[in-house]
């Protein structure tokens, strides 16, 4: 049973044949493998710990050694593998800190081409949870930076190596795609890189839809963690054209969510900040509710969305080069239950859009980066976003520099021989709390009194400044995004056809924070909790609590007519009960 659990849960990815463990040689000195694991249930559909040491001490005795990348915590003590693991963790379905690339890959090299080797056959056994994605970006860094692969090169054999022939690529992830050709032009242009403190001015998003949330974000805890930074409030948007409206009903929203509306593709963006002659000249037709896109490219619909600016109203500074754009939707049902319809990321590092590695590290102080929603990161490594939030993203950014500069940090690649930083590891049984993007998912959201452990949609007002101080301390505190769903800018109460809920008595649902507060003590928290409107008296059925005398029962006599339980037609039940 626990063979066939281990191959269904590595069925995408090549097993070895000799050892049965879901691993496989990238090259004759790296191994990729799953993360391992000593305790069940782990052990019983991962590669069991001591079988993967088994097979490697069988195959390299002593010349094999582990590089870990997991965040979530290994899963295993570091003397079950004779202390010989070296650790850079950073959180799943994204890509490093750029930081850590430069000692990767010495520690790496060391281990391999280092005077102690002695001309043995080191191996470097490198893995993440799936060993695949982590496992993938560091694996075709080495062979790019330290063996002189090309970057296609690289990629394709590790997809070889590791996958299943139609089982997709092996690094499939955007943003990790991104970083490895960040370590190509490094390796290109001398393995300099220099880490600063980069500020976000403004945030454009063309064709915005309804109900979306904007955060910023970035990594701390020396990559372990990613702490969101900032998230826009509606004050600090600004609408440069158009509406946002809401573009999808309840039902389209569910149909797309569960993937059985794929025919319904959205359009491309359709409007932009700065406009072409043509798109000018396209807005002088009148009564023009669409403009055509270039051959071969869907008709654009105009009402699609607003052309959107966020500025933030206090300075957003992160730490590092290292920047996460973080987008989710949400599409507000009845009776407090929201539908998160939209899930989506992108990192960038802004010493390489600055050109930092062609300029011999003299990067550029500002610049903007700019992607299509299609481009984006999706939920947990895949590409599945949901529904459409936008069309087109710009953020602009800028170094700090001036008063406000604490330094420059060069980060160069140690010499050969030199000793290489390791971070410090999480907590390998997997204690260790961080917030990872990776666990977000598409679907319904409640605050139902049975359902604790579903995150709470019950407001849906704005993400106003006044919450914005409470959303700052929840994210200086490693809060899970998941936690925020009282902030749902612009999200509106419809039916399953877009229509606005109207109470048959009352009219419009009002929201949450403009209902009145209760006239009495409630009996029950699960009473007060309850998300439902009272009702209105019901004709023939009294409200409150009322007494009913014992001659209301059936076969009942008047309550002074009572001297015991034999005076009463239901007397017997209590001289059965008490002569048991």
């Amino acid at each position: 049973m626990a063979s066939l659990l281990r191959h269904i849960v590595a069925s995408p990815r090549v097993r070895h044949a000799e050892a049965g463990l879901d691993l496989c040689y990238v090259t004759d000195n790296i191994i990729a493998t799953s993360g391992p694991s000593g305790t069940y249930p782990q052990r019983a559909y991962r590669n069991p710990l001591d079988a993967l040491v088994k097979f490697l001490d069988y195959k390299h005795g002593a010349d094999w050694a582990i590089w870990e990348f997991r965040a979530e915590g290994t899963g295993y003590p570091d003397s079950e593998v004779y202390n010989r693991v070296w650790h850079y963790p950073f959180p799943d379905h994204h890509p490093p800190p750029f930081a850590l690339i430069p000692n990767v890959m010495a520690s790496m090299r060391n281990w391999l081409k280092g005077k102690d080797a002695q001309g043995k056959n080191r191996v470097v056994v490198v893995h993440c949870k799936a060993g695949k994605g982590r496992s993938g970006t560091a694996s075709c860094s080495y062979l790019i930076s330290e063996e002189g692969w090309t970057m296609e090169d690289a990629l394709k054999l590790f997809t070889e190596r590791r996958m299943r022939p139609g089982f997709g690529a092996g690094v499939s992830i955007p943003s990790q795609l991104r970083w490895v050709g960040y370590v190509d032009r490094w390796t290109k242009h001398g393995k300099t890189y220099v880490e600063r403190q980069v500020e976000v001015l403004e945030v454009h998003v063309w064709g915005l839809r309804d109900g979306v949330k904007i955060a910023v974000e970035g990594f701390v805890d020396e990559g372990r963690t990613i702490k969101t930074f900032h998230v826009f409030s509606l004050e600090e948007r600004e609408t440069v054209r158009g509406d946002i409206k809401n573009t999808s009903g309840f039902a389209d929203a569910m149909a797309q969510v569960m993937g059985t509306n794929s025919g319904n593709k959205a359009p491309k963006s359709s409007t932009t900040l700065e406009r072409s002659p043509n798109e000018k000249a396209m807005d002088e037709k009148e009564n023009s509710e669409t403009e055509t896109s270039q051959p071969g490219n869907l008709t654009i619909n105009s009402s699609a969305g607003a052309d959107v600016l966020f500025r933030p109203s206090t300075r957003v500074v992160l730490p590092t080069n290292d920047i996460n754009i973080d987008f989710e939707r949400r599409n507000k049902a009845t009776y407090g239950w929201t539908m998160v319809t939209s899930v989506a990321h992108v990192w960038f590092n802004a010493f390489f859009e600055g050109h930092g590695a062609e300029n011999s590290g003299n990067a550029d102080d500002s610049g903007v980066f700019e992607i299509e929603w299609d481009a984006m990161d999706g939920i947990k490594g895949s590409t599945r976003k949901g529904i459409r939030a936008f069309d087109r993203l710009a953020v602009v950014w800028r170094a700090i520099d001036g008063d406000d500069r604490q330094g420059k940090i060069v980060i160069s690649e140690p010499a050969e021989g030199e000793p290489v930083k390791q971070m410090q590891p999480a907590d390998w049984k997997g204690a260790t709390e961080t917030h990872l993007d990776g666990t977000k998912d598409l679907g319904l959201r409640a605050d139902m009194p049975t359902s604790a452990s579903i995150s709470r949609a019950s407001s849906v007002r704005s993400h106003r400044k006044s919450d914005h101080d409470a959303q700052q301390q929840q994210s200086d505190n490693s809060q899970d995004d998941d936690d925020d769903h009282n902030h749902l800018t612009g999200i509106r109460s419809h039916g399953p056809e877009g229509e606005e809920l109207i109470h048959p008595l009352r009219g419009p649902l009002p929201l949450s924070s403009d209902l009145p507060g209760p006239t009495h003590t409630l009996s029950s928290p699960e009473t007060a909790r309850s998300p439902y409107p009272q009702q209105r008296p019901v004709a023939g059925v009294v409200s409150g609590t009322q007494h009913v005398g014992t001659a209301d029962l059936p076969g009942g006599v008047l309550e002074e007519e009572m001297q015991g339980p034999s005076g009463h037609a239901m007397g017997h039940v209590e001289r059965e009960s008490g002569g048991r």
